[in-house]
């Protein structure tokens, strides 16, 4: 059962997509005016995309094998015919000139070298999910890794034992020998420095975890550094180097955070959400953790005296962008990777995503289709010829709101009933399985939408 796609847009929308525009985005913070719903506003999928999230323990403890892929035809031609083809490349950032000599065992418009590129990026991958250590420390001193002979030094042991979360401490965090994995300022530092580089890291929470490793491979792949995903002094010099401002601020609150919209709570029952007005936040901080691109309970944990309900109070944020760059040429869906991979026109890579995508036993197409549009605040279509969620027998439409199934965003493609959108559980992307659709945070899928054109080529890979 895969994503069903947009029947039918308002005829404005409509009109945008047949022209190829992309309409500029919402943001996600901004509150939502639901109208009465008509036939023409409808996405309509035969799934529940909300009942995958109970899977998040087992997707963690499973470990995914990833394979050396194919690569992206050079030729225009093949890389816009909507139907299957051979999986393309995994994420490359080098370009071979036209005349290099080709690989025996990959596409012929692939040189030696790039193949080359493809098999270490697979196999950087498979490293980094079987080293991730999923019972890490969360805000104490590390272990010394098996691996390292020499030990951290005393005064990196004795700071991080005493840490404490404060705007100094986090912008003021420093790369040392041995960090180890956990919950630390350094990787709180080093996540924002990676979203603002384009390597996102999906929610930003502090922690070591497999996304900010992913985030730190395609950092290093973007900017000719080995890709090997470990948070070492090179590529923090690197990071480091591309900053002109904090990675955390101050920030106040103000009487239009406060005010919402909010909905009182999201009923998990179709028939309910059907009622609502709009399937909004619940929570100030629900709104501020998407508006800063940070885990709910990591804004809390850094903001432990805030209540959270007055107008005026001060909090800690990260400081991200929400700018990708221009010239998106390709995406690669990376299925074993749980990766989406932004190419542009010169085959350098770009930009990259943590992405929820498919599944074992609804998976994600195989092959080559195009962007044809971008829906904002969709109405979500519940037809129970599809799938029965509860008792409910009766077709349904959902409002919009980021907590909506497809979140507050859908980025269609030509594959009918399939395309790219948001969630209404950040937290949970790239550890959870979709029903073939691509799912991303809502603030990455609405960067995406901001800048993507109809006509670029998404490709799906094993």
């Amino acid at each position: 059962m895969n994503c069903m796609f947009v029947r039918s847009l308002l005829a404005l929308s409509l009109s945008c997509i047949i022209s190829g525009t992309v309409f500029a985005a919402s943001t996600v913070e901004q509150p939502l005016h639901p109208k009465v719903v008509r036939s023409t506003d409808l996405i309509e999928d035969p799934i529940d995309p909300l009942a995958v999230d109970s899977s998040v323990k087992q997707k963690q403890n499973s470990t995914t094998k990833y394979k050396p892929a194919a690569p992206v035809p050079r030729n225009n031609a093949a890389a816009s015919s909507p139907v299957a083809s051979a999986p393309a490349s995994s994420p490359v950032a080098s370009q071979a000139p036209a005349s290099s000599p080709t690989s025996s065992s990959g596409d012929a418009s692939l040189s030696a070298q790039e193949q080359k590129d493809l098999n270490q990026a697979s196999a950087t991958l498979q490293n980094l999910e079987n080293s991730e250590d999923k019972h890490a420390d969360s805000g104490a001193a590390p272990a010394t890794p098996a691996t390292k002979t020499s030990a951290p030094s005393t005064t990196s042991s004795q700071s991080q034992a005493k840490v404490s979360w404060t705007l100094d401490s986090l912008n003021n965090a420093d790369w040392y020998e041995n960090i180890g994995r956990g919950q630390f300022p350094v990787y709180a530092r080093a996540q924002v420095m990676l979203n603002n580089t384009h390597a996102s890291p999906g929610a930003i929470d502090g922690t070591s975890g497999m996304n900010t490793l992913k985030a730190i491979s395609s950092f290093q792949q973007i900017n000719g550094l080995k890709p090997t995903g470990e948070l070492t002094q090179e590529t923090w010099s690197a990071l480091v180097a591309k900053q002109n401002k904090p990675a955390y601020v101050e920030y106040t609150l103000t009487e239009d955070d406060l005010k919402g919209p909010y909905a009182p709570s999201i009923p998990h029952d179709y028939a309910q959400q059907a009622k609502m007005k709009g399937l909004y936040y619940v929570r100030v901080t629900e709104m501020l953790g998407e508006k800063f691109h940070m885990d709910e309970d990591f804004l809390k944990k850094l903001n432990p005296k805030a209540s959270f309900k007055k107008a005026g109070e001060k909090i800690i944020v990260a400081n991200v962008r929400n700018d990708l760059p221009e010239d998106i040429h390709l995406i690669i869906a990376h299925k074993g990777a749980r990766q989406l991979y932004l190419f542009n026109s010169r085959n350098q890579m770009i930009a990259s995503f943590p992405a929820t995508i498919g599944s074992s036993d609804t998976p994600s197409p195989t092959g080559t289709y195009k962007v044809v549009g971008v829906a904002r605040n969709p109405w979500y279509s519940y037809s129970p010829s599809n799938f029965v969620q509860g008792n409910n027998l009766k077709p349904l439409s959902l409002p919009p709101g980021p907590n909506a199934p497809v979140g507050n965003i859908w980025i269609g493609l030509s594959k009918k009933s399939f395309g790219i959108h948001g969630t209404p559980n950040p937290s949970a992307i790239s550890k959870t399985a979709s029903h073939g659709c691509i799912r991303l945070t809502n603030w990455d899928a609405n960067d995406l939408g901001n800048k993507v054109r109809s006509g670029v080529t998404v490709k799906f890979l094993e």
